[in-house]
């Protein structure tokens, strides 16, 4: 029996689709789905059941899932005792973040990591839901949202202001739309629900709550790139949509709420130079870049809560 068999079971059972077990492992769905049918021919049962909500597993599948789960615990915690023992300031550091904070905020600064520490190597990488930080899968992870995971230490490095936008084509188009009757008659390009910060969520009902959904995407870039080309009105971070002429910021009966951009890091590697150095690195651009990731005249908006997670 292959223990990457197990891995690929295990993480299916976990995202419930072929697609997200595979975005998760880094591979395609098809060597899911042939890691899993080795299994099962090894094992000689069938594991999982495909039902409307996804991957589940069958009795034979349940039975296995606790074995499994504690020697993944166990090769975590071994992994994590070697890697906090690692004082080199030199090798990898894998970073995880949503598109968005990875292409403005996260790889600009590696230009000064590399200036300081030229054998650091980053490997940036791009989720639409962040990894298991102790699976050993990244070093950092960086999100809009608080860390649910135990185990890790975790701060606000930041926060994003939003407003509702549209084009000036759309608008010309369409008219401009009430907000105080929650912008009845026009289109909205919004985020698939698992990427919506709650505070959004309840401010979108409020606001365009009559608006009829065109286009969902997990991508906040693809957002922007949607509203203009006339696609609707959208929740946008400022500092990226401000930049955009053909774009104009709508006035709203209550401001957007802020996005707190989060950091975290295993407990147990918190300490090892090499990620202390990105960690402080990403920190220091978030510092830096506070007033464009939360402009001047965004500042109206709802005040964030408190700056630590346990």
């Amino acid at each position: 029996m292959d223990w990457d068999d197990l891995r690929f079971f295990q993480e299916l059972i976990r995202q419930k689709t072929l697609s997200g077990a595979a975005r998760q492992l880094r591979v395609t769905q098809s060597t899911v789905g042939r890691r899993l049918a080795s299994l099962e021919a090894s094992l000689g049962v069938r594991l999982v059941h495909r039902t409307r909500e996804g991957y589940v597993p069958t009795y034979a599948g349940e039975a296995i899932r606790e074995h499994i789960e504690r020697v993944e615990a166990e090769t975590q915690a071994v992994r994590r005792v070697v890697g906090g023992l690692d004082q080199r300031l030199e090798g990898v550091v894998r970073v995880t973040s949503p598109a968005l904070l990875a292409s403005h905020l996260l790889a600009p600064s590696t230009s000064a990591l590399h200036a300081q520490h030229p054998e650091i190597m980053v490997e940036l990488l791009c989720y639409a839901s962040s990894p298991n930080l102790g699976a050993r899968e990244v070093d950092i992870a960086v999100q809009l949202g608080r860390f649910e995971q135990p185990d890790l230490v975790a701060r606000r490095i930041g926060t994003l202001a939003f407003g509702l936008y549209a084009s000036l084509a759309y608008l010309r188009q369409r008219g401009e739309p009430d907000t105080r009757d929650g912008c009845s008659g026009h289109h909205l390009i919004a985020l698939v629900e698992e990427d919506v910060i709650p505070a959004q969520a309840d401010w979108l009902v409020e606001t365009a709550g009559r608006a009829r959904i065109m286009l969902r995407t997990d991508s906040r870039e693809t957002q922007l790139w949607a509203t203009l080309q006339g696609g609707g009105l959208a929740l946008l971070p400022c500092f990226r949509a401000d930049r955009e002429a053909a774009l104009r910021r709508l006035d709203t009966p209550a401001p957007a709420p802020g996005g707190e951009i989060w950091m975290a890091v295993h407990r147990d590697h918190r300490h090892m130079p090499r990620v202390r150095a990105v960690l402080d690195t990403i920190a220091e651009a978030a510092r830096r870049g506070a007033d464009d990731l939360y402009p001047e005249h965004s500042q109206q908006l709802t005040t964030p809560g408190p700056t630590k997670q346990a």
